[in-house]
């Protein structure tokens, strides 16, 4: 068990501990690099609040001691071969049904939209469509707050649309994972509403509810906790405040969510993204967020449900109980786990997550995503370098830089649109050759950059509108909204370009949310016929990933790592 008389060196060769030791030093501007020093390496814990002048304190020290002594678990270092999979060979493509195509002429992207433009999908040469949330929801999170798991939302279409689409996507020899959504349900789903209703029922305790709060707080802007008067109890809500968390902790609950999985899977559902799927593990007690940890990442309480107690039994319990029962595909969103998390996550011989999104490497050490700045492509290349050198042959790598979440990579590299396409080129040549299974997210086969808003009111992100709010706090309006447009998800969620008309092509009326005159220079119709275009860069390089095994199953062997703005490397096979 690791004290605090332990030494820095210590902490780092533990697998949570090395992570969270990257992940502090990230979020302060500074590589790992500093551990290297002997000096460093061989202080003890205990010294750290006095050399530190109080920045790390003893309950600093406290909560990652007890992070650390709670994973008994160290990843199998052993060399061995790459166990071949379907989901490791394929490109995955990933659809926001919202915004994607309108069928109807109601200004908002629906499933008849996808439908219509699967052929599209299929000509890029991708395996497999990645279908954001489509489920019956209030809509506060644009559909991330789910209703009825078991519905169709009736903007999308119904359920007769969705067996249409599931069939045109595995007659065309793709597949089709859905957004899982289990850390929390909408606050108008049936559960909770029995749970606020009836508090003796069994789904009294399929929320976390306590008399007072805690000081945790929301990804979405201030407290993490709302009060229902019909308990007289607040409600957990890492989200939106319509978005209530879940109790994993509850058998009962455990097993609905499994039947529901179940239920997705018997229809012909090849597998899932998991949203947040990290979070479902609370620590017993619900702790105080440590003041210090709070300032440091921004968000109070994090360290006590990131990496949960229970999570490696929930997610074992899930994948063995269900998963594996229909040879299904899980990818988990782990927002704040490292690359030693990530393996004990992911190793094939755990039976928990096939895969993991990772997010270090959309953010430059000292920055994040609501920053103002460019991002230097060196970092880049030095976070791939860690990954592709030491996660090993029992894990696999995902490969992405955008989805719903964040902004256009292209704008945050160079906004000056004399590079957008060969910067656009260049993030294809490293995404479709590197080690590990790419995600494209729709639009960026284009290279679709940054939109180009003008006020709060063009914006629809519940995040960044809530963000807005507590900066204006402490801010002029005018620099808030600087700040949330570095970095709002809208940039994404705007309409697909499909062509250089009215709306772009996405809608005969004017779509949800606005878009901007871009589609005069950038849209499908016009790349689709364009030897030269960037989304023929990306069809040819999915291609050639196809023909050669070594792009997929190859070592890679990275050379010149040290010298600046240059990135090479071989893939090899036995052949």
């Amino acid at each position: 068990m690791l004290t605090i008389n332990n030494r820095i060196k210590d902490i780092y060769t533990n697998p949570v501990g090395r992570d969270i030791i990257r992940k502090l030093l990230l979020q302060i501007g500074y590589s790992d690099i500093i551990v290297s020093n002997p000096v460093i390496r061989n202080l003890k814990l205990k010294a750290l609040p006095s050399l530190t002048m109080g920045y790390i304190d003893k309950g600093f020290l406290d909560t990652l001691l007890e992070l650390l002594n709670s994973e008994p678990g160290t990843p199998t270092i052993d060399k061995c071969s790459v166990k071949p999979a379907w989901w490791k060979e394929a490109v995955f493509y990933q659809v926001y049904p919202r915004s994607f195509k309108d069928s109807n002429g109601d200004g908002i992207g629906d499933l008849g939209g996808i439908i219509e433009k699967l052929d599209y999908i299929s000509s890029l040469g991708v395996d497999a469509i990645w279908l954001s949330p489509i489920y019956d929801s209030p809509n506060d999170d644009n559909g991330y707050d789910i209703r009825d798991y078991r519905k169709i939302m009736t903007e999308f279409g119904s359920m007769e649309d969705f067996d249409k689409l599931l069939e045109g996507i595995h007659s065309r020899a793709m597949r089709i994972i859905m957004d899982l959504v289990v850390n929390h349900t909408s606050d108008e789903h049936e559960w909770f509403q029995r749970a606020i209703k009836e508090p003796e029922s069994k789904y009294g305790d399929y929320y976390i509810f306590r008399d007072d709060p805690n000081n945790w707080t929301s990804f979405f802007g201030g407290s993490a906790w709302k009060y229902f008067e019909e308990r007289r109890q607040y409600a957990l809500h890492l989200f939106s405040n319509k978005q209530m968390d879940l109790n994993w902790d509850n058998p009962a609950l455990r097993k609905e969510v499994k039947e529901m999985v179940g239920w997705w899977l018997e229809k012909g559902v090849d597998g899932f993204r998991m949203d947040v799927v990290n979070y479902i593990s609370k620590r017993e007690g619900l702790p105080e967020g440590n003041e210090k940890i709070g300032k440091l990442m921004g968000f109070y309480g994090v360290e006590h449900y990131f990496y949960g107690p229970h999570l490696h039994e929930y997610l074992h319990e899930l994948k063995s109980d269900v998963f594996a029962q229909f040879g299904a595909f899980s990818v988990g969103e782990t927002p704040g786990v490292g690359m030693e998390m990530s393996k004990l996550l992911t190793t094939d011989y755990r039976g928990e997550l096939d895969m993991v999104f990772s997010f270090d490497h959309l953010e430059m050490p000292g920055h994040v995503r609501f920053d103002d700045y460019k991002y230097d492509l060196n970092y880049f290349k030095e976070n791939m370098i860690y990954w592709m050198e030491n996660y090993g042959n029992h894990c696999w790598t995902s490969l992405f830089y955008e989805n719903h979440d964040n902004p256009r990579m292209i704008s945050k590299v160079d906004p000056d649109p004399f590079y957008r396409e060969v910067i656009a080129k260049l993030l294809a040549a490293m995404q479709l050759t590197l080690r590990g299974t790419p995600f494209i997210y729709q639009g960026q086969e284009l290279g679709m950059v940054n939109k180009k808003f003008r006020s709060i009111e063009e914006l629809r992100d519940v995040e960044s509108l809530n963000i807005y709010t507590e900066l204006c706090k402490r801010m002029s309006e005018t620099d808030a909204l600087n700040k949330i447009l570095a970095g709002t998800r809208d940039h994404v969620r705007t309409p697909m370009q499909w062509t250089s008309g009215s709306y772009a092509g996405f809608s005969d009326v004017e779509p949800w949310i606005d878009t901007d005159d871009d589609c005069k220079i950038c849209n499908a119709e016009e790349q689709t016929t364009n030897v030269d275009s960037v989304w023929s860069f990306y069809r040819a390089l999915i291609e050639l990933r196809k023909k050669h095994p070594a792009l997929v199953y190859g070592d890679i062997d990275i050379i010149n790592k040290s010298i600046k703005d240059l990135f090479t490397y071989y893939r090899r096979n036995e052949n």
